[in-house]
């Protein structure tokens, strides 16, 4: 089977400092040869003059459109195009990087790696990095439906400008961001510079590579200022009943998927020696078989979502119900149609 090529997304709000974040990787000594897809969304582009090249870089540009609406045909056509002159012999590279216009919601491209087969076959989304502004971000987070979003998709967060702003407003960001999405890591990002081994090649949207998930920013998170996207994680000590978590999930898919952003579990199953791990994007969903359980751990299901105004209490019931033995398919059913009634009629 083929190696599959790992793609990076960076995005983040207008001058946050995606293209410095860029051009500090392909100035970097980390080895890779590195692919570059541009997205900008006026007719013309000046970072492609802003970038150093060499002969381990391409860079293509995607201009007129962004990249998650009009152009994603193109984005499939051009990773399709990259493909085949690398087996080709044309081109070398084995990394993808994707810078996205700062206006993108970088759902649909998240899932270009999930639902379009002509790109999962060869390439692997490693991770969603998001530079956050830390001067402009709390205005732009309250204005804007797609930082919002940005920040809900995130792997990283990567908070640039943190001079510019004293302790206190740093702390009062990183609360609302932890709030918005709680399993994201936070660091400082400053003119580009971040050590490479954190951002590059670190497997934060594969299902592969989850061991455990264990959130940096739980606990209070205090005053979640309005945000339309937020994030909680749900545990369980309990032995959950697979089969009823499958069909409860899928329920909740088909009836809140344009709601839910990115969802993701490693669930302790009863009767099962290995952990049962989950992720999805809007209304794709998939899991598979983890690492073992080992003797001396405990046994517990952890699941995080991310979404805008998400059904938490019936997500909650809904899932209590799952516990091994604890309730039937058709009640489950219930809860999350009554659940669904309840946000229609409010």
């Amino acid at each position: 089977m083929t190696e599959l090529i790992p793609v990076t997304i960076i995005t983040g709000f207008l001058g946050s400092g995606k293209t410095t974040l860029l051009k500090r990787i392909l100035q970097g000594d980390h080895g890779y040869r590195i692919a570059v897809i541009e997205n900008e969304f006026a007719a013309e582009s000046i970072d492609h003059g802003l970038l150093v090249q060499d002969s381990d870089e391409q860079i293509v540009e995607m201009n007129n459109g962004c990249i998650c609406c009009s152009v994603r045909g193109d984005l499939i056509r051009i990773l399709g195009e990259l493909h085949a002159r690398r087996a080709a012999g044309a081109i070398d590279f084995d990394h993808v990087i994707i810078e996205t216009t700062g206006l993108a919601a970088p759902g649909p491209v998240a899932q270009t790696f999930f639902a379009e087969p002509s790109v999962s076959e060869f390439y692997m989304l490693d991770a969603i990095l998001t530079v956050v502004d830390a001067r402009h971000a709390q205005q732009q987070l309250t204005a804007h439906r797609e930082a919002q979003e940005q920040v809900g998709f995130a792997d990283r967060l990567l908070l640039s400008k943190t001079d510019l702003v004293s302790k206190a407003e740093l702390a009062a960001l990183r609360q609302r961001l932890a709030a918005i999405n709680c399993r994201a890591g936070m660091q400082k990002l400053s003119f580009g510079n971040v050590p490479l081994r954190d951002i590059l090649d670190i497997r934060g949207f594969n299902l592969n590579a989850i061991v455990e998930l264990e959130p940096d920013f739980l606990g209070e998170l205090g005053h979640r200022h309005g945000d339309g996207v937020q994030s909680f994680v749900y545990h369980q000590s309990q032995a959950l009943d697979l089969l009823q978590v499958e069909n409860f999930l899928d329920a909740v898919v088909q009836l809140f998927g344009t709601q839910l952003m990115r969802y993701k579990g490693i669930l302790h199953v009863a009767d099962l020696p290995c952990r049962a791990v989950f992720q999805g994007v809007h209304m794709l969903m998939g899991s598979e078989l983890g690492a073992p359980w080992r003797e001396d751990e405990t046994r517990a299901s952890t699941m995080i979502f991310i979404g805008r105004d998400l059904p938490q209490d019936m997500l909650i019931r809904g899932l209590d119900r799952c516990v091994a033995g604890a309730a039937s398919p058709a009640s489950m059913m219930a809860e999350v149609v009554a659940g669904a009634a309840v946000g229609v009629a409010a």
